[in-house]
């Protein structure tokens, strides 16, 4: 706490000067230009394809810069933002607001910053409104995130044959190829480039933490949906996201991500874009048990993909086997493919490792907090590791562990059938989960 309030109060003021469009030739380069006076300047950009520049893309841009700010504003954590770039009015600085207080829960938790949302920042726009020329659009299919795990993995599979673009964030091999698995070998990519200055700030022991990217894909997917004529953005989270990480909080590193981010966010879109664009989650009906259940039949991804973070930091992404997400994943696929498959996949079996014991722990509820990985609820791994305990005669080390310590969950309650019916998936789609659900329970 007295790093933020040295910080906060010495670089008191974080601008959002400008923006600009760039043509590099076969793309355009868009820059966002901000300032923290006294200390630095950073500009980040995205690279994209190409587009009809007018005053309605340019104002999807802003907003870009408006979401991308915040992975910067993080390190100062500056009392005033002021907006330079373009307009915004009081109820969308009250919106980004809210998305950047609960988007940086994790990183003011785990950095002893104590703070609420009326006190931490306040936003004053100074730039002048503008007219907006809103077009007459028309979109048609589905644009599909795709981010080299299970669960973009699962909806593919849903929405195979359809009028699909595959779509990614700084492209890896992984993730193209999971993409051309899924029959898609040109996906609509974006390079995205962090501004050098805050990662030697982060360096020097600026604030650092976890900020919320899927809020920043949410703004990019959707410019990039209006600029390839797409209807529907396909997102995979999961109604596990919901469930936050510190017992009691709101505190989520997954905030953006939930439900209530998906139903704030299309609102503000239908208020202030005003085009036919739907933003949703494909699977938020199902936990992360189900879509583990479903992706352990898509035989052709279980070596390509993966979703360790620690293993994605590599030149050759690989599963590190030590982090909570390596033995989440490993847990929650256990059920369908324990053990020969999953030790092809992982290289190793993680359920012998006594030096995971306490990663376990967390994974199950039984720890101080949820690890702050993008893993599933208490309940829903406690009943894979109890469906495999059953179906298993001899115990690796944490199955026995947990067997001697917890009690096995109520297998009665058949987490493979459950539905949750607080979605935005449109009527069409949900026939399409529906369905690929029946084919496995």
């Amino acid at each position: 706490m007295d790093n933020y309030m040295e910080l906060s109060t010495k670089y008191d003021t974080f601008i959002y000067d400008s923006f600009s469009i760039k043509d590099t030739g076969d793309r355009y380069r868009l820059i966002f230009n901000f300032i923290v006076p006294g200390l630095t300047e950073y500009h980040p950009y995205l690279e994209v394809d190409k587009f009809n520049i007018d005053s309605f893309s340019r104002y999807l841009v802003f907003h870009i810069g408006l979401i991308e700010l915040i992975s910067y504003w993080k390190c100062t954590c500056s009392k005033n933002v002021i907006i330079k770039a373009g307009y915004v009015d009081d109820d969308q600085m009250e919106w980004f607001k809210k998305t950047y207080y609960y988007g940086l829960g994790e990183l003011f938790y785990t950095n002893g910053i104590d703070i609420s949302i009326d006190e931490f920042m306040n936003i004053r726009c100074e730039a002048k409104k503008e007219k907006i020329a809103y077009p007459d659009y028309k979109g048609t299919g589905n644009l599909i995130p795709i981010g080299g795990g299970k669960d973009s993995v699962v909806s593919l599979e849903i929405l195979k044959g359809l009028d699909n673009d595959t779509f990614i964030i700084n492209p890896k091999e992984i993730t193209l190829r999971c993409s051309q698995l899924g029959g898609y070998e040109h996906p609509i990519t974006v390079k995205r480039v962090l501004d050098k200055n805050m990662l030697e700030l982060n360096s020097k022991g600026f604030i650092n933490g976890h900020t919320p990217f899927s809020a920043c894909v949410s703004f990019i997917a959707y410019l990039s949906a209006y600029t390839h004529s797409k209807k529907y953005i396909a997102l995979s989270n999961e109604n596990s996201a919901n469930e936050s990480n510190v017992f009691g909080t709101k505190i989520n590193h997954q905030y953006s991500k939930t439900y209530e981010y998906e139903v704030d966010f299309n609102n503000y879109t239908n208020k202030y874009f005003k085009i036919d664009i739907h933003y949703f989650s494909l699977l938020r009906p199902l936990s992360e048990y189900q879509i583990g259940m479903l992706f352990s039949n898509y035989d052709k991804y279980h070596t390509t993909f993966k979703s360790c973070n620690v293993g994605s930091k590599k030149a050759l992404w690989k599963w590190c086997c030590n982090c909570p997400k390596c033995l989440f994943v490993y847990t929650i696929l256990a059920p369908f493919l324990y053990k020969e498959k999953l030790v092809r996949i992982f290289g190793e079996d993680l359920f012998t490792r006594k030096d995971l014991v306490d990663t376990f722990i967390g994974l199950i509820g039984y720890g101080n907090n949820k690890p702050f990985e993008c893993v599933g609820t208490y309940s829903e791994v406690r009943y894979a590791v109890s469906r495999l305990i059953k179906k298993l005669d001899n115990l690796p080390y944490l199955l026995q562990y947990y067997k001697d310590h917890y009690k096995l969950e109520n297998l009665e309650d058949r987490l493979e059938t459950k539905w949750n019916d607080e979605h935005n998936v449109p009527e069409e789609f949900v026939r399409l989960v529906r369905r690929e659900l029946d084919k496995y329970v």
